[in-house]
């Protein structure tokens, strides 16, 4: 999330390459790393920094719980992943089971999270459901009481910006080919199939290449003819002074989240809350996201306009070709300012749960686009119109926790046809055939 830090990943283009992996957050990452440690030759380039989007900026839970059911198995691999690659970094990634835990403050919320249960135990996670009796153990000093709550105590929770960095070093290790400050303007196609990539230092062949860029998939997506309902919100997120333990793992009620940080503080943000700068896709997309809508009428706050540069900016072009200067260039990191009054309602919200807690200050506070999908679920697939692209993007959310997972999927899908999960709720195809969008639990 710092912007000012040196350049740590610059190693020379290569002429080619068997893999080019474009965006640096923890999903091409995390692909990067699983195809060097399979032996593939593999080039990761980041237009701006490693971890420097939203991946270094989300909440830091790596929970398998509230997961859509066909996320659930993806990310029960990602928990597994997480616990052995935190022991073969060189860094302290902050990596702790604290558990994660859903408030329930309605029986309608109660019955929403016991209809969800039986998912977890399908796939052997120890989910369960606290009476209200067992609820307030887990955060004594709470001043509300609650109905009962969700709880998944073998959920995980970690620092971003330490943890991406270090799976970064990993993959750089294991041979990958990491550049950053390169932007990717287009693909090379030759004979009507993917050839490499053309970026702003010079061209790069390769027969395969991944397509991770988070927030600004969709935009790349259309300067090449693919249309991909995808959008990005606004989130913010605050992170207080040090203070004393008040609950173990991350938690969530109606107005807040929280969990502790490896500094001592903790992590606030408002669940359910985002912010959309209408733009063109946004107009576009808006019959595919009605559902949603729906769904969640006030979960989502529009605003009217874009920053200039943002990817879905009303003047952000959406055409250009390998000789031009791409938008990538001109936004090399997405730095949103966070809503100032989102963070005071935060801070007084943290401090009425808990009213016994010694003065505190926000430390820190910041914004990132997450990037969404119409249903809640990523996009992971082959894009039959571009022959030799993979995609995988549209983590709504949801992709710390899963990165390491999604990572070694699509590292599998762009050398085998057998990426050990049934990805079928995650075609790009879903987005055409006339499907319905298929909301998941999104607890």
């Amino acid at each position: 999330m710092c912007l000012d830090t040196p350049v740590r990943f610059a190693a020379a283009l290569p002429e080619a390459a068997d893999v080019v992996v474009i965006g640096g957050g923890v999903i091409g990452v995390s692909t990067a790393l699983f195809l060097a440690r399979a032996g593939r030759s593999v080039v990761l380039l980041e237009k701006g920094r490693i971890a420097g989007e939203q991946s270094s900026r989300n909440w830091g839970w790596i929970r398998q719980q509230g997961r859509d059911p066909d996320e659930l198995p993806i990310m029960v691999e990602a928990n597994r992943h997480w616990r052995q690659l935190a022991t073969e970094t060189n860094r302290d990634i902050g990596l702790v089971q604290g558990g994660v835990t859903y408030l329930a403050q309605t029986e309608a919320k109660m019955a929403r999270y016991a209809d969800w249960v039986p998912h977890a135990q399908s796939q052997g996670v120890d989910t369960r459901l606290l009476t209200r009796a067992e609820t307030p153990a887990l955060l004594p000093a709470a001043s509300k009481s609650y109905l009962g709550a969700l709880h998944t105590a073998s959920d995980l929770r970690a620092e971003p910006w330490v943890a991406v960095l270090a799976l970064a070093e990993l993959a750089a290790r294991a041979g990958a080919q990491i550049i950053e400050n390169c932007a990717v303007r287009c693909l090379d196609i030759a004979a009507g199939r993917v050839a490499g990539v053309v970026t702003e230092q010079g061209r790069t062949a390769a027969p395969e290449v991944i397509l991770a860029g988070g927030a600004w998939s969709a935009l790349f997506l259309r300067n090449h003819g693919v249309a991909l309902p995808q959008l990005s919100v606004r989130a913010t997120v605050a992170a207080t002074t040090a203070l004393p333990e008040v609950a173990p793992g991350g938690m969530a009620d109606t107005r807040i989240a929280f969990r502790p940080r490896q500094d001592g503080g903790y992590t606030l943000a408002a669940g359910g809350f985002h912010e959309l700068f209408l733009g063109w896709d946004a107009l576009r997309a808006l019959p595919k996201y009605l559902t949603k809508v729906k769904a969640e009428p006030f979960g989502t706050r529009f605003l009217p306009a874009a920053p200039k540069g943002y990817p879905d900016g009303w003047r952000t072009p959406r055409r250009w070709s390998g000789e031009d200067t791409s938008p990538f260039e001109g936004q090399r990191v997405l730095n949103p300012a966070p809503n100032a009054r989102k963070v005071q309602q935060l801070k007084h919200a943290f401090a009425a749960l808990f009213p016994e807690l010694p003065s505190f200050e926000i430390a820190q506070s910041w914004a990132g686009m997450i990037d969404t999908m119409p249903d809640v679920v990523p996009a992971v697939d082959r894009v039959a119109a571009l022959p030799g692209l993979t995609l995988g993007t549209g983590m709504s959310g949801h992709g710390f926790g899963i990165g390491p997972a999604m990572g070694r999927i699509l590292a599998d899908l762009a050398h085998c046809p057998a990426p050990g999960h049934d990805l079928t709720r995650f075609r790009l195809s879903r987005f055409a055939d006339g499907s319905p969008m298929r909301l998941g639990p999104a607890l």
